[in-house]
């Protein structure tokens, strides 16, 4: 080879150094990386069991209604409330303190003897009477709806002592 061609050559051979060295990718400025931690001695965790099944919850109280509240009880040709009855109604006062959204309707009713008109109002006076007490013991009177039915819903159809005497009371119904 002549020295011209070794000269050529030699050129070529500087030109595509240089190229491949100018062309090289320059490497990114990052910061250190910091060393890994080194491990420290843990306590094993545990692997998780099963978890308990939680307590079912109480069944709640059904809600109080008007049935669940005491007959109020009368002597004849009576709207007098008498040791029996104000005990009732103590009992009756704190079931409706307990449910403040218990509305009811206070039935007076009566034995068949006497007339219409006088069983009514009768009646009348006996739920009023129960009424009455129940706003001395604090309850609202606005939760009460006084009716008087006189003698035409006996709770007994009998026609003797005891039948009556389950006709001269005071019930509550919900409103």
């Amino acid at each position: 080879m002549n020295s011209r061609s070794r000269f050529l050559a030699l050129v070529m051979a500087v030109a595509l150094a240089g190229a491949l060295v100018g062309c090289a990718k320059k490497p990114a400025n990052t910061a250190p990386v910091p060393p890994a931690p080194t491990p420290t001695e843990t306590a094993p965790t545990p692997m998780p069991s099963t978890p308990a099944p939680a307590p079912a919850p109480e069944p709640s109280a059904p809600p109080l209604a008007a049935k669940d509240l005491q007959v109020i009880y009368f002597a004849y040709d009576s709207f007098t409330l008498d040791d029996g009855a104000r005990a009732a109604l103590d009992a009756n006062a704190k079931l409706l303190r307990d449910n403040p959204s218990l509305n009811v309707s206070v039935d007076g009713h009566c034995d068949e003897r006497g007339t219409v008109e006088y069983n009514q109002a009768l009646g009348q006076k006996r739920a009023e009477a129960v009424t009455a007490y129940l706003s001395d013991q604090g309850l609202a009177g606005n939760r009460f709806r006084v009716i008087s039915y006189g003698k035409e819903r006996p709770a007994d159809e009998d026609h003797d002592e005891a039948a009556w005497a389950r006709n001269r009371r005071v019930e509550f119904t919900a409103r």
